[in-house]
């Protein structure tokens, strides 16, 4: 069932995809993984983005890892699949399929590596994704990643003439962002912020939600900062947020997938296997990220009482 627009709000994993050794998808470990996100007070997860390595996931193994969250959550929070590939094509098929397996959304990328600033191309790619099945829609803008930007007044063309549009995830790092959308289009989108080390800035001019890295490691950590920053209580909510950035600042630099498994594994919630051409950290580069990440979680802090779940 579709999600309604309401539900676009609090933190949703972009959730990791666990390898096995081999590189084979860990259907087992996905659906612990989700079940224990949404047991920590997620509010939905997002499956296929580029921290879900995506781009190395082929159709049947986005549509089956859709069908694996669908069925350990079974409708205890939203399934919103991310949608991405190639060809506009391939994108269209991929919203079909997730909708045939049962998700709840979609969250429709720009295409790989075609990288246009062209409205004309982006705007027809998009609408694509959103006419291809009734599901709720967030777009997902992030110039930095795939060089194609959308504005605020382009997103409201597009809510005009998509009404099962509900949310953008904003990713240009530029907080300011939020405001405008905000300032375009009011609650007509909800907007949630797309990169880790720029939540509190954004809840702080109208953002609803987070579409989060580091929360795969740390959930309940992630979960109370917004609570706490949504329901005004600043200074608490800032604390976290100091201890926190160190970490969520990985989710802002190339190797932020293996970042991200390596911070998983040391909590004990995953496995450093990625799929290349990325490789697992190694050498000096993974001594001070480890180093680093325990320091970190070394000084855990007590989360506000009200903030737990």
């Amino acid at each position: 069932m579709s999600m309604k627009q309401s539900q676009w709000s609090g933190v949703f994993p972009a959730i990791t995809t666990p390898l096995s050794a081999d590189g084979a998808v860990d259907h087992a470990a996905l659906a612990a993984h989700v079940t224990w996100l949404a047991d920590a007070g997620c509010a939905g997860i997002v499956t296929g983005g580029s921290l879900g390595e995506a781009a190395t996931l082929s159709f049947d193994e986005k549509v089956r890892v859709n069908e694996t969250c669908v069925r350990a959550l079974d409708g205890r929070v939203p399934v919103v699949a991310g949608i991405a590939g190639l060809a506009t094509a391939e994108c269209v098929a991929l919203a079909r399929a997730a909708e045939q397996a049962g998700c709840d959304g979609i969250m429709a990328l720009p295409a790989y590596v075609y990288n246009s600033g062209d409205w004309r191309e982006t705007r027809a790619h998009y609408g694509a994704i959103i006419d291809a099945t009734p599901l709720s829609c967030m777009l997902y803008n992030n110039p930095i990643a795939y060089g194609t930007d959308v504005r605020a007044e382009q997103l409201a063309e597009l809510a005009e003439s998509h009404d099962n549009l509900h949310a953008v995830k904003e990713s240009s790092g530029d907080v300011r962002r939020v405001s405008a959308v905000r300032a375009e289009l009011g609650d007509r989108l909800a907007v949630f912020a797309g990169l880790d080390d720029m939540i509190l800035e954004a809840i702080g001019v109208g953002a609803t939600g987070w579409i989060a890295g580091l929360v795969n490691a740390l959930p309940e950590e992630s979960v109370a900062l917004v609570a706490l920053a949504r329901a005004g209580r600043w200074e608490e909510a800032t604390a976290i947020y100091h201890w926190f950035l160190p970490l969520l600042r990985m989710d802002t630099v190339p190797k932020f997938v293996q970042l991200i498994k390596l911070v998983q594994a040391e909590v004990g919630r995953g496995n450093e296997t990625v799929r290349a051409p990325r490789l697992a950290l190694a050498g000096a580069e993974r001594d001070e990220a480890l180093a680093l990440i325990r320091e970190r979680l070394a000084c855990r802090p007590e989360l506000p009482t009200p903030a737990r779940r």
